[in-house]
């Protein structure tokens, strides 16, 4: 860690930074809605759901919730995750076969893919152990991919369905499984999740608790302060942790104890934070 970061950390009584962009379970918040969300997402799990969707805006929290959600899990369920789904990427069952490390013959076509991940899933459930897979960004998966994926659903041991799909996406991702031509696909989404934005209150209760688990006092932004936050980043978690640090940084270069309105109104009018909605 640099001096200055040591600096800004001493200032504000800190032992971490409260405000980075990387997923990080451990500063997760519980709004309802983030409660809710993972209460579908374990609904969806206990109750063998063949896919379960999560959906929200660009930065509302979805991949933090997931390495939770992940960081939940017994040993009875082996996970593979796929973290960026990109687009016009058609190969979903190579993706799938890596993620959960099966060996594929090189040149493997779509129907050796197939056929090695259905001996596998079916090789792990006479292990007593259910396979899920999770796939991030999923609303970059095209209409062959999904349908590939579908089929991945109706391998069955007897009466037990032997794999579980959980896809997290934007927006986007719910309508395109709700477009006639993937009707077959929505019939199998047993649980859904769409993952809101803050409200006024929960951004002022997500900026408290955040300073609170990086040890400094939770007051440090003022009440005014976090209802512009608000006004400015429309509640969406990624763009107030930008602005936070934005503002902390300021509050600390004035030497400044609190961050105020008028220390994000500076932070703001110098046009250094790039997600400023309409104030």
């Amino acid at each position: 860690m640099s001096r200055e970061q040591q600096n800004y950390l001493a200032h504000f009584g800190l032992q971490e930074r409260p405000f980075t962009l990387a997923p990080d379970p451990e500063f997760l918040f519980w709004s309802p809605a983030h409660r809710g969300a993972l209460a579908m997402l374990e609904y969806g799990l206990d109750t063998r759901a063949p896919i379960t969707l999560l959906t929200g805006e660009i930065g509302a929290g979805k991949t933090t919730l997931l390495h939770y959600f992940i960081g939940g899990l017994g040993e009875e369920i082996v996970t593979g995750v796929i973290s960026n789904a990109r687009p016009g990427v058609n190969d979903i069952l190579r993706r799938v076969c890596a993620a959960l490390e099966v060996a594929l013959p090189e040149g493997a076509d779509s129907a050796v893919q197939f056929d090695a991940l259905q001996r596998y899933l079916i090789g792990e459930h006479r292990q007593g152990r259910r396979v899920l897979v999770i796939i991030d960004e999923a609303q970059n998966l095209d209409r062959v991919a999904l349908e590939d994926l579908r089929m991945l659903t109706n391998i069955n041991a007897g009466r037990d369905e032997v794999l579980q799909l959980l896809l997290s996406g934007q927006p986007e991702l719910r309508e395109r499984v709700l477009q006639p031509d993937l009707a077959q696909f929505a019939q199998r989404v047993a649980a859904s999740y769409h993952l809101g934005k803050l409200d006024l209150a929960g951004v002022g209760g997500y900026i408290a608790e955040r300073l609170k688990k990086a040890g400094g006092r939770p007051d440090i932004f003022s009440r005014q302060a976090a209802t512009l936050i608000h006004q400015a980043t429309g509640g969406t978690p990624r763009l107030i942790n930008q602005l936070c640090d934005l503002s902390l940084t300021y509050a600390y270069a004035l030497g400044e104890k609190m961050v105020r309105r008028a220390t994000v109104e500076q932070v703001l009018s110098d046009g250094v934070f790039f997600g400023a909605g309409e104030l």
